[in-house]
């Protein structure tokens, strides 16, 4: 079977993603949700390819704890009042990690990868709507919010990748 583009590895990292993705899929499809599963794999074989890739040293289940931590950080996993929603300590608990290892891992994923709730790249799909920072472009000099601007516009936000979609026509554009 061909995996998908984005999570192709180096052949030097295939076991360290096979042993970290396995632990990450177990997790994400209990407690959360084939998005998460998606992205935490997709978060693995980025780091798997990062030259030099901090996945070399470390134990798999520390590296899995904070690839789920650190989407979640992302996510807003550990709000409440969001679905699917986890405690951080659940997650420290189900890979049987200390607290600060798995902080200490998630800050690193989270640094090495530019991640953070001012970057979509890491948003998961169903959240991207919500997500103002995915919208913001700048137009001679002015930051504005790509859903709210003529179509035009969004098209040529779109086709130079600084929009993940093109928003829905509104009926009064039409």
């Amino acid at each position: 079977m061909n995996k998908p583009a984005g999570e192709k590895v180096p052949k030097p990292m295939q076991v360290k993603f096979e042993e970290i993705t396995n632990l990450t899929d177990a997790f994400c499809s209990q407690y959360l949700n084939a998005e998460y599963v998606e992205m935490s794999r997709l978060l693995a074989a980025a780091l798997c390819r990062k030259r030099p890739s901090p996945l070399v040293t470390g134990q798999a289940k520390t590296w899995a704890c904070g690839i789920v931590h650190a989407l979640g950080m992302v996510n807003f996993l550990f709000d409440s009042s969001q679905t699917p929603h986890v405690k951080a300590s659940e997650i420290y608990k189900h890979f049987a990690v200390a607290e600060s290892t798995g902080q200490g891992k998630s800050k690193t994923i989270r640094d090495a990868m530019k991640m953070s709730y001012y970057n979509a790249d890491w948003c998961l799909p169903s959240r991207i709507e919500q997500n103002p920072m995915a919208w913001m472009i700048s137009v001679n000099g002015f930051i504005l919010d790509a859903r709210h601007v003529a179509r035009e516009i969004q098209e040529e936000a779109f086709d130079k990748g600084l929009i993940p979609y093109l928003p829905p026509i509104k009926d009064s554009e039409e």
